[in-house]
């Protein structure tokens, strides 16, 4: 999950189908524990793949997604955290920095770096479509040094400029599949 609309359709489900959650939040669930049984966790992965959604219950893939949700939480603090990316995930996750970067890599096939980078230029777009923001307050916003590493790292990733992405030339990527 990776905004609210998402968490209200999957909270929305889980009242449906009679199960109660602890609580339901960006990235996860916690369901009581006399709820968790093998035909209600059969009946809750059924109702998420039909909106889109899938049970995670494997704990590599628990953390890759937890990597995921941290870094658009990271991403989308304006004016950027106080903390360095892997200090941020470290005390997100709980897990050590190596270890961490370790299992995102072998099981996305890309770096934490990678990611973090891809999800900064979304977030980018993003701002770039607010009216009012000049480049100069987007780069602040986003933890960029300067305008020219902003727009250096967005031609890199998305094979245009900023003024070729303003002008209409590309869209945005829903943030689950960047």
């Amino acid at each position: 999950m990776v905004c609210s609309r998402c968490i209200s359709a999957v909270h929305d489900l889980m009242q449906r189908l009679g199960l109660h959650p602890d609580k339901v939040e960006l990235g996860g669930v916690e369901l009581p524990d006399a709820l968790a049984t093998p035909e209600n966790l059969s009946q809750l992965d059924a109702g998420l793949r039909l909106i889109g959604f899938e049970l995670v219950s494997d704990p590599v893939e628990r953390i890759v997604e937890s990597v995921k949700k941290s870094i658009i939480e990271y991403v989308r603090v304006d004016e950027g955290s106080p903390l360095k990316l892997s200090a941020y995930l470290e005390n997100a996750i709980g897990l050590d920095y190596q270890s961490l970067s370790r299992i995102f890599s072998m099981k996305e096939g890309r770096t934490v770096e990678k990611y973090h980078i891809a999800q900064k230029v979304e977030r980018v777009k993003e701002l770039l479509e607010l009216p009012g923001m000049t480049l100069a307050e987007i780069a602040f916003r986003t933890g960029y040094s300067s305008v020219a590493h902003l727009s250096r790292q967005f031609k890199q990733v998305t094979g245009l400029t900023v003024t070729a992405y303003k002008s209409g030339h590309a869209t945005r990527i829903p943030l689950d599949k960047v």
